[in-house]
Formats: C-alpha cells, sequence, structure tokens
C-alpha cells in the first residue's frame, strides 16, 4: 500500500506508559467524591479527553455536578497528576520506542506525535525525547478529540505526508478509529480484542521493525 513517509505515534500506552497516573489521580479524585474507582471502570477512559473522562467518572459514581465544579475538579485531578508526571525519568520509556526511532530516522521517516494530551511536552521532556518528534500535535492544538482523526490529518499536513504514506501507533479504540477514518494505515499496541480493526496488532513497539511496517 504504497511508501511509509511518516509514523505518527500516540504518547500514553505506547511510548510511555502514564495511563497508570492517570488511573492513580482519577481514583483519588473518585474517592474523595465518596466512591470507589477500578481498573475496569479505567477502560473507559482510554483515549478520552479530560472533560469528557470525567463525565464518565461522575456517571460511575453516580454524581452530579455543576459545570464550576467540574472545572475545578478536572483541574485538581491534573495537578494531581502532574504530580506523577514530574517524577518521570528516561527509565519509563517503553521498550523497543528508542530502537524503532533510530530505523525510522535512518531510514528518512518522519516522525510525529499525535495525542490528546494537553501534558504531552511535559512528558516528552521527562523522559528526555522531545527531539525525536519532527512534530508533535497534541491536546493544545486540536479542537476535536479521537474517534475524529484531526490529530492525525494536523500530524500528516505538518510532516508534508498523505494520509496514505502515513502509520498510525495507537493504544486505544478510539485512536484506531480516528486513523482509519483519515484513511491511514495503523497499528494497535495491545490486545486484538479491542484493537482488532488496526491494519496489525503487536504488545508493544519492541516487536515492531521496519520491515514488518513495509508490509501492511
Amino acid at each position: 500500500m504504497g511508501q511509509i513517509s511518516a509514523c505518527i505515534f500516540d504518547l500514553d500506552g505506547v511510548v510511555v506508559d502514564t495511563a497508570k497516573y492517570h488511573y492513580q489521580a482519577w481514583k483519588r479524585l473518585a474517592n474523595e467524591l465518596g466512591f470507589d474507582f477500578t481498573l475496569d471502570d479505567n477502560e473507559r477512559l482510554k483515549g478520552v479527553s479530560r472533560m469528557d473522562s470525567l463525565n464518565i467518572l461522575l456517571e460511575i459514581g453516580n454524581q452530579k455536578l455543576d459545570e464550576e465544579q467540574k472545572l475545578a475538579y478536572a483541574e485538581k485531578k491534573n495537578i494531581c497528576y502532574l504530580e506523577f508526571v514530574n517524577k518521570m525519568t528516561p527509565e519509563e520509556i517503553l521498550p523497543g520506542t528508542i530502537k524503532l526511532f533510530t530505523e525510522l530516522k535512518e531510514a528518512g521517516i518522519k516522525i510525529a506525535l499525535g495525542s490528546a494530551s494537553k501534558n504531552a511536552i511535559t512528558i516528552l521532556e521527562k523522559i528526555n525525547i522531545v527531539n525525536w518528534f519532527d512534530i508533535i500535535i497534541d491536546g493544545t492544538k486540536t479542537q476535536k478529540a479521537k474517534p475524529d482523526p484531526q490529530v492525525f490529518l494536523l500530524g500528516a499536513k505538518g510532516l508534508n505526508a498523505t494520509p496514505q504514506e502515513c502509520i498510525v501507533f495507537e493504544d486505544a479504540e478510539a485512536g484506531i478509529e480516528a486513523a482509519l477514518k483519515a484513511g491511514m494505515r495503523c497499528v494497535g499496541i495491545g490486545s486484538s480484542d479491542n484493537l482488532g480493526n488496526a491494519h496489525m496488532v503487536v504488545s508493544g513497539l519492541n516487536e515492531v521493525t521496519l520491515k514488518k511496517l513495509e508490509f501492511l
């Protein structure tokens, strides 16, 4: 299916596992509101924006808040999350990431970040990989959340690549859907149980090589 000229990576669960920090921050918020929030519940928040995540959390706990309270709690969650993020180190880069990035760069393939996170730059700086990316499209540059393809289309445009030349790496169903809507090939990171629509599913970037990508 044609030349690969760009690879677009989601951040959480693909390059680094900050999902656990999101979970701990949401759990702390739920406990404060007087209910529990489980890992199963957390699955519903994968790839979902902060405000939408808060609404799901409130629905789980059967809670009603007005807009002002919601904004305050969303901010509180983010502050808690950033406490965890600020302690991150390069050891938290997921296995295989740097090896794959090196292989892509040597082949002249551009690398983009396509993440809903508004904290993406902070995380990339903490784990010291900002310089690998030719372009960073994060939650501060997009208006529409995945499964809308906006984040990936902006990434392709910024790299002067057509969607057909791009491969997306995603760990969330909404992200896979966004990549397919953008007309891009897609590698699911995780389990084919929920990422079955991806063109290829692997457990992590350590299972990906350029050769495998050329077969997509």
